[in-house]
């Protein structure tokens, strides 16, 4: 396995995407980890930090059609996947592609759509496929969702189930610009054309190489041991009613071998399950009571509870 490639792949997005998103390189990487990992991402913040620019960059960076979804109250399951119609020309009943027949989904505001519509994306994104009148069709390949919501505004909407939030490989928040970075935010959009002029800066082949070849990484039994504490950790603790689900568990593993492989190492560290594990499993766990706390502060107040391996690795 050729960790360069990795590395190579990880840095030439971020460079790329860089040139219309400011400051946002650790959003970048947990996408690009989420990407070679087969996840989808959910991306929760106020309006107007960028979420929809970043995945169209995200999208141009890595060669693949993009497509956006406006989430509204009366979008109906149909209009995701598809429906089949009767041509009067042909007198034969032809399918119609749905918008989920790409590469890149943005499922812009998904907590608008009622829970009818939500679910029809469960298959899609965890099959990759989607059916219609008995008839199941493959997805392309590669196939990624990533939805946006508002967290602050709630008139309107219909939250997610935790059944879905539980396919989401992160759930992330990328905040506020500093001021120095959003003055460097206002000079870049004098330039309307920023966006449209992305090239790809990685291949098709290096697609399938990185995501067929981030399980080789290996890990060692106290680091193994180490998330296992965390995840019993989650289904424990007096503050949490619903802990981390065997999926979730899996997925920070998984998360953990592509952070290692795009940093060149053939091994997971514990810090790479500490920094992780804040945006794989905030939204796979539930607070007790009327908990304002943000679930990621939780996830960070319970990894300092827990001893972490030292080694030389």
């Amino acid at each position: 396995m050729d960790l360069n490639v990795f590395v190579d792949f990880k840095n030439k997005i971020i460079e790329n995407v860089s040139k219309v998103i400011v400051g946002k390189n650790d959003v970048i990487e947990l996408i690009t980890i989420s990407f070679i990992c087969g996840g989808h991402v959910l991306l929760e913040d106020i309006p107007g930090v960028g979420k929809t620019m970043l995945v169209k960059a995200f999208a141009s960076s890595i060669g693949c059609d993009f497509k956006r979804i406006q989430f509204t109250p009366d979008l109906l399951p149909s209009d995701l996947t598809g429906i089949n119609f009767y041509n009067q020309k042909s007198c034969e009943f032809e399918f119609r592609k749905g918008p989920l027949f790409t590469n890149i989904v943005l499922a812009d505001e998904i907590n608008r759509a009622t829970p009818r519509t939500q679910s029809s994306l469960l298959e899609a994104m965890e099959e990759s496929q989607i059916t219609v009148d008995g008839q199941t069709r493959k997805l392309s390949h590669p196939f990624m969702v990533l939805a946006t919501q508002n967290p602050v505004e709630s008139f309107g909407t219909f939250p997610l189930p935790e059944a879905q939030l539980d396919r989401f490989f992160m759930r992330i928040r990328m905040g506020y610009p500093s001021r120095r970075e959003e003055i460097e935010i206002i000079n870049r959009n004098k330039d309307n054309n920023v966006i449209n002029n992305l090239n790809p800066v990685v291949t098709l082949d290096e697609i399938n190489y990185v995501k067929n070849n981030f399980s080789n990484i290996n890990i060692s039994s106290d680091v193994m041991e180490y998330i296992m504490d965390i995840v019993e950790a989650s289904r424990k603790d007096e503050k949490i009613l619903l802990g981390v689900s065997p999926r979730g568990t899996i997925a920070l593993f998984k998360a953990c071998q592509a952070k290692a492989a795009i940093e060149g190492r053939r091994y997971i560290l514990p810090e790479d399950v500490k920094y992780l594990s804040p945006y794989v499993l905030n939204h796979r766990i539930i607070p007790k009571g009327v908990n304002k706390t943000n679930n990621a502060d939780l996830i960070k107040y319970m990894l300092n509870s827990i001893k972490v391996p030292v080694e030389n690795y």
